[in-house]
């Protein structure tokens, strides 16, 4: 899927749907064959896959594999975290939509669920009828973040600088293209009357990587990812995208405070699993990935990132992607964003 605003990002990612019919057929491999007469009382007694459909480096990936860690102690399993990175999350997310529902694949879901029931071509999946939720994890803002030597300190200097050198500032979308941070960049762009030069990543970590190493001037990213960079000096925080501060990083503004009075975008993430798991299995899930969240040391450590624990019950997570295609769509109508 690509999103643009009129001719934007022409050329970007938009093979989306051709590729997610492709993930289909590997999806069938994704999970475990069920066992016979396997009891769901035990469970798990063979190792857990989480699959990750963001490349490994940024927030989504530092969540899964935090949690990763915690239920392996707790279910004295290993729990195994597995990137499936491409076509905007829907390759990961079709892997698991695919999987065997025995409990032992696990979706590291959020945003991108509801943004790929937008694009126009045809899924392999629907993320209602072959998904179900486990928890929202946690929720987060964006942090708008750009590179030291471009020479910009506040969220209004960098404005100027976009609308001084139009086309020309290059801004990287972690998320690659028809993501939450390309729709928030395109709101962004309509907002301030000015273009930026998009470059689609598969994840937060390449992307990260490419704005540290000077390759690219900015980009919108999920606060976790940037929290410790932005900390060391490597990268400089202009705005975050909620109407709140965010506790881990508490001197940078929103951007409604910095002048766009109605400009707010929040993400999230959880866990899904495949819609054929059985309820008991469900919430044996539900009920320990809930109790690693909330444990101290692991609360503080996601919170310390950038998240806000959310712990939701597990209808949350299906009601929250119904609630955002919705919400979505609104947006992309009044933005005057193009779905190709």
């Amino acid at each position: 899927m690509s999103i643009t605003r009129k001719s934007a990002l022409r050329g970007g990612l938009g093979l989306l749907a051709g590729v997610v019919l492709g993930a289909g057929l590997l999806g069938n491999f994704a999970g475990s064959a069920p066992v016979p007469g396997e009891d769901v009382n035990r469970y798990p007694n063979r190792p857990v896959k989480i699959i990750v459909p963001v490349s490994a480096g940024g927030s989504a990936d530092k969540l899964a594999r935090t949690v990763a860690q915690k239920l392996g102690e707790k279910w004295k399993q290993s729990v195994v975290v597995e990137n499936q990175p491409g076509a905007s999350s829907a390759i990961g997310n079709a892997a698991v939509a695919h999987a065997h529902g025995d409990g032992y694949t696990l979706l590291l879901a959020g945003d991108a669920l509801s943004l790929n029931a937008l694009q126009p071509g045809k899924l392999s999946y629907d993320p209602l009828r072959d998904l179900r939720g486990v928890t929202k994890a946690v929720v987060n803002p964006q942090l708008l973040v750009v590179r030291p030597s471009l020479g910009v300190r506040t969220f209004q200097e960098f404005v100027e600088l976009v609308r001084r050198r139009p086309g020309e500032i290059s801004m990287a979308l972690p998320g690659g293209a028809g993501s939450l941070q390309h729709l928030a960049v395109e709101l962004l762009n309509e907002r301030i009357g000015a273009k930026t030069n998009q470059i689609p990543y598969p994840g937060g970590g390449p992307a990260t990587l490419d704005v540290l190493g000077g390759h690219v001037d900015a980009m919108l990213i999920t606060l976790a990812a940037a929290t410790e960079n932005v900390r060391s000096g490597k990268l400089v925080a202009l705005a975050v995208t909620t109407p709140y501060r965010s506790k881990a990083l508490p001197d940078v503004p929103t951007i409604q405070e910095a002048g766009l009075a109605d400009y707010v975008v929040e993400s999230w993430q959880g866990f899904s699993v495949p819609a054929s798991t059985p309820g008991a299995i469900v919430d044996r899930i539900h009920r320990d990935v809930v109790a690693v969240l909330r444990e101290p040391k692991t609360s503080a450590l996601l919170e310390n990132l950038g998240f806000t624990i959310a712990a939701s019950p597990p209808e949350a997570v299906d009601q929250t992607v119904r609630d955002d295609i919705a919400a979505y769509r609104k947006v992309i109508v009044s933005a005057d964003v193009k779905l190709k």
